[in-house]
This record gives C-alpha cells, sequence and structure tokens, in this order.
C-alpha cells in the first residue's frame, strides 16, 4: 500500500496559494505571490532537496498544468520529475503530452491508487486534492513549512474542514528565517479528557 504524502507551504493563517511566484496562482485577485522567497535558506533548501528525490505524484488539475508547462523544461532542477508517474484528479484533462501522466476521476480511483503497490505519493500544491484527501481521510503524512506572516484571504490547507484525525509530529527543525518544518504523521483517532484531571 502507498503512503499520500502531502507537502506544502503555509502562513501562519493556514493559506498556501502561490507560495512560489507572482504570477503562479492569481484566482481571485491574490496579490502576494512569491511570499516564500524572502524565507530562503541553507536549511530549507536541503530540506526540499530532499523531498524531491523521485517518487510518485497526486496531483489537482491546476497545479498539474501549472507543471506540465513548466518542469518537462526545467528537469535539471528536479531530477526524476519526469519520470515520475503524476496522477492527476479531474473530470476534464484526459490526457497530456507530458510523460508519465495518468488521469483519474474520483475518490475511488484515487483509493484504488492507494492500495496497489508502488512509491509514495507526493501531493504539491493542490489546495482542493488536499481537501478532498483530509475529508476521506486519505493523508498519511503532512508535510508542512510553516511560514512566520499571515496574509488572509486566499487558498486554505484546510479550507472545508478535514475530519476529526489525531496526528504525530515525528520530526522538526526551525530555519535561521524563522521558517518551522515539520512532518506529522497519522495517528489515529482523536483523544479528549479533562485538563488537570
Amino acid at each position: 500500500m502507498r503512503k499520500i504524502i502531502v507537502l506544502s507551504m503555509i502562513t501562519l493563517d493556514g493559506l498556501m496559494q502561490a507560495p512560489g511566484g507572482p504570477g503562479e496562482d492569481t484566482e481571485g485577485g491574490f496579490i502576494y505571490g512569491g511570499w516564500v522567497a524572502p524565507y530562503g535558506d541553507e536549511v530549507s533548501g536541503k530540506v526540499v532537496q530532499k523531498e524531491m528525490q523521485p517518487t510518485d505524484y497526486l496531483l489537482g488539475r491546476k497545479t498539474f498544468e501549472i507543471w506540465e508547462d513548466y518542469w518537462p523544461k526545467h528537469a535539471n532542477v528536479w531530477p526524476g520529475i519526469n519520470e515520475g508517474t503524476k496522477y492527476v484528479l479531474s473530470t476534464t484533462l484526459t490526457s497530456s503530452d507530458w510523460k508519465n501522466s495518468v488521469f483519474l476521476d474520483s475518490v475511488a480511483a484515487i483509493k484504488k491508487l492507494k492500495q496497489s503497490d508502488g512509491a509514495d505519493l507526493q501531493v504539491w500544491g493542490s489546495s482542493k486534492l488536499i481537501q478532498l484527501l483530509l475529508q476521506h481521510d486519505l493523508v498519511d503524512e503532512l508535510r508542512l513549512k510553516i511560514y512566520p506572516l499571515t496574509l488572509g484571504e486566499g487558498k486554505k490547507l484546510f479550507g472545508n474542514g478535514p475530519i476529526p484525525a489525531a496526528f504525530a509530529l515525528t520530526e522538526s527543525v526551525v530555519t535561521p528565517s524563522g521558517v518551522l518544518i515539520a512532518c506529522y504523521q497519522r495517528a489515529g483517532e482523536v483523544k479528549t479528557g479533562s485538563v488537570g484531571a
């Protein structure tokens, strides 16, 4: 069985829209594209390099379209990105010239893929897909880079509210620029109790 691993750069208020650059995603009039740039340092660079090891990917349609236009021409930056299988959840796209692209049309197809043998599935970007995965309890791991700023309106990691779930912190580091990088693995059901009891 494969793990589904969400990798996301978020603000303190949970926003994940357009971290990479000004033109990346302006939907809804978003004007802060490229908000991660001031926080780059050697520590975060090493973490990203580790995350970019060859694997397979599970993407939403919009993220796939951004990647399809960019990564085939910049594979020297991300070795293995073209060879990894890109599984895309879409009801409108059914094919691509980008090699190793496979299209899925339902949560049931994702569940079947998760049960198959193969590399773990990394989810990058894809805010609506992540919310859908969380609602169906399909996320095994959250690898979050939490940046010390708030941006208000925009696409959020937990926009529609996931099902209640517990996660365990398995590793963390704080970069010199103040970014908290934390890995959380799914850890069963939510437990409750009384404080001080």
